[in-house]
Parts: C-alpha cells; structure tokens; sequence
C-alpha cells in the first residue's frame, strides 16, 4: 500500500485550502484576520499550524522585515490526488473501480449527477484514444 510521505490534518487541509485560494504569499495575520476574524483560531495556532507546514514540505517560508510570508510548494491538485490515491489502496486495495462503486452505490445521486458522472467518465475516455 502507497502512502503519502506526509498527510494533512484536518486543520492543514483548512489553512492549506485558504492559502491555495489567495495564490501569493500570506501571513500569519492575514490568514487569521481574513478566515479567523471572530477569533476562532489564535494566532498562535494558526502560526503552529503554518511552521508544521513548512516543516512538512506543503509550503515554504521567507521573513521579510518583521513577517514570515508562506507560500506552498505543492499545487493543491497533486495533494488531493495523493491523498485520494492513498485512501483507495487503504480502503479499496487499490481498486479505483471498487471505490466508484461504492461511492455510486451509497451516495443518492440525482439522474442529473449521474449524467454529468457518464459525461466526466466518457471524456475522459476520449482524452485516452
């Protein structure tokens, strides 16, 4: 079974998401005033969070003046697929097919998300040949 090098926690994937969103260098401040302004996070945390970040490999740091700015090194693409890989061969064995079913399966899809599924599925058929 593959598994990512490093996986985010459920607070990463949210300041990572945040970050992916801004596409250029942020701080510590910004991030917590812009996401966090009702004081649902301290900065101290938000600043934990981003340096473990840093120490993971999702972004880097630079100090400018008196501030750090963060910038990730990975494209939120390629994060998503690892971690989307990783869960199917832990859970599926591996079996993209078995995952999809499942997910069909348990999921109430309308005829209108089904369509748009086959429509997906069929371009990227079209994309192999």
């Amino acid at each position: 079974m593959s598994s990512p090098e490093k996986q985010l926690t459920e607070l990463e994937w949210e300041i990572m998401n945040h970050i992916w969103n801004k596409e250029k260098q942020v701080t510590v401040r910004e991030i917590l005033d812009e996401h966090y302004s009702q004081g649902q996070k301290a900065y101290t945390t938000v600043q934990t969070v981003m340096n473990t970040l840093v120490e993971k490999g999702f972004m880097e740091k630079e100090k400018i003046g008196m501030a750090n700015f963060y910038t990730p090194t990975q494209k939120r693409d390629s994060v998503v697929k690892k971690e989307i890989n990783y869960f199917v061969d832990k859970v599926f064995r591996g079996s993209m097919p078995q995952f999809v079913k499942h997910f069909i399966d348990a999921e109430d899809l309308s005829k209108d998300e089904i369509s748009e599924l086959k429509k997906l599925i069929d371009q990227r058929e079209d994309k192999l040949s």
